[in-house]
């Protein structure tokens, strides 16, 4: 970790920890304890970052892509390497429990071997320029060239991941990057930024910038910034992209996924899916289940099996392996959640289990009934609660997932190949998933949504290409 025997995270800038005078205490939030104490980057320490930025950019992008790709596959050795203690030091600043955050580390050296090989395959296409009147003998080629400088936000609920979904593509496309990361986990990207100057990357091609909203408004202010990715609330991405200016602005925003569990679906595979990707992270996930829609005919067998398997998890220390559910990323996000729950029971849901709060721990929840215009339903609850409902019709199922503002992820379990396709034509998501949850996601295909879920799409490939820019050379031969 980047701190010393104090308990201190500093800073990375121009390859190297920085000191700074203001800092934050790292509360631990399952036992309420203080685990480290973070610098916070003020705005001289963010002009620095971008001095070492602007400074490295050339060299960056001169490097060949051999060499970028060489220095990520190197990256990724030594995270695998360290798997264990970088799963450590997520579980105890967020409360993810570890089983999951030791998936989540071994998920990081895979990311950044997909963004070498994004490097080595980016490529750009001219079509033939004597396909219109005028072009004949003329030659056109095109190249990707790195944007410049990279500004990226990210989130606590996967510190180390979605951190390297932005870092690597951002190196893979010869980008400097400078991280802001989330002020409740700033440890694994500080750590990534070591791990990626130790292998090689110039001085400068890397800082992270560890503090609250004024660090983040610093940061994505600088005219130097040339492009910036988001990675959060609806709310901030839409206040990112309105003083964003002409700089281009890739968001992954919220979601409120719906899972159509339909007559023919295999019952223990979508029940086993519903569980695992609605509580996994303490349903922290952009991506989690939120609303199951079964069949009318089935609905009251799949509630009851559902709320009894649910009932079952194991609530506690997020660092004993045995536990499913630990605490959410502080106590002020659970009393949210608890007044939400409540707020729905008043109004008529049906709270099949759960609903209580013990601390920053909410008990995985299941409710039906809940009313379409109530927040628990309509918003993103970013917590281990699923709502169930039932539908008659497969169109009045994909009519209940569409009716949210968000357009994420989707899921349907079915053994029917035509069922599949019309969910894939007409659910409102920028990605469809057949027989797994709304949660499953495979990190080197694209992701991403639409509306008030964002712009852009993650993915090495298609982030590494979001982070460059097309530039064309054509050549009128003499005498035409």
């Amino acid at each position: 970790m980047n701190s010393n025997e104090t308990g201190r995270l500093l800073p990375w800038v121009g390859g190297r920890s920085v000191e700074v005078t203001e800092f934050s205490p790292l509360i631990e939030p399952w036992a309420g304890k203080t685990v480290a104490h973070v610098g916070i980057a003020d705005a001289d320490v963010v002009a620095a970052a971008l001095a070492a930025a602007t400074e490295a950019r050339s060299q960056l992008a001169a490097m060949p892509v051999h060499q970028r790709a060489r220095l990520l596959r190197a990256a990724a050795e030594v995270v695998q390497a360290r798997a264990d203690d970088l799963a450590t030091e997520i579980t105890m600043s967020t409360g993810k429990v570890i089983g999951h955050t030791r998936r989540e580390a071994s998920r990081v050296p895979w990311t950044l071997r997909a963004c070498a090989s994004a490097a080595e395959t980016l490529s750009a296409a001219a079509p033939p320029p004597d396909a219109i009147p005028g072009g004949e003998g003329v030659t056109a080629l095109l190249a990707r060239l790195p944007v410049g400088i990279v500004a990226a936000v990210t989130p606590f609920n996967a510190p180390l991941n979605l951190v390297a979904h932005k870092v690597g593509p951002a190196l893979a496309g010869g980008n400097c990057v400078v991280v802001k990361p989330a002020p409740q986990a700033p440890a694994p990207a500080l750590r990534l930024a070591e791990i990626l100057t130790e292998v090689g990357f110039p001085p400068g091609a890397i800082s992270v910038l560890p503090g609250g909203r004024e660090t983040g408004a610093a940061l994505l202010s600088d005219p130097r910034v040339d492009l910036i990715s988001f990675t959060g609330g609806t709310a901030a991405g839409r206040e990112i992209r309105a003083s964003a200016g002409t700089r281009q602005v890739l968001l992954e925003l919220g979601g409120n996924s719906a899972n159509l569990v339909c007559p023919d679906a295999d019952i223990p595979l979508a029940l086993r899916e519903c569980i695992s990707g609605g509580f996994s992270n303490n349903g922290q996930s952009c991506n989690s289940v939120q609303r199951i829609l079964v069949h009318r005919d089935q609905h009251d067998q799949f509630a009851e099996a559902l709320a009894a398997r649910v009932a079952g998890l194991r609530l506690g220390d997020p660092m004993d392996p045995g536990t499913d559910i630990g605490p959410l990323i502080s106590e002020p996000a659970a009393v949210r959640v608890e007044a939400a729950i409540a707020d729905a029971v008043a109004n008529g849901a049906k709270l099949r289990t759960g609903g209580s709060r013990q601390g920053a721990v909410i008990a995985p929840t299941v409710l039906s009934d809940v009313e379409r215009t109530l927040p628990l339903y309509c918003d993103e609850v970013f917590a281990p609660v699923v709502i169930i409902e039932a539908y008659d019709t497969l169109g009045q199922a994909i009519d209940s997932a569409n009716s949210t503002r968000y357009a994420l992820q989707a899921a349907v379990f079915t053994a029917s190949m035509e069922t599949a396709l019309r969910c894939f034509r007409e659910l409102r998501a920028g990605s469809v998933i057949v027989n797994r949850s709304s949660n499953f996601r495979l990190d080197q295909l694209p992701y991403g949504g639409i509306g008030e879920s964002g712009t852009g799409r993650e993915g090495p490939r298609y982030a590494t290409e979001a982070m460059t820019y097309l530039k064309s050379l054509v050549i009128v031969p003499t005498g035409s």
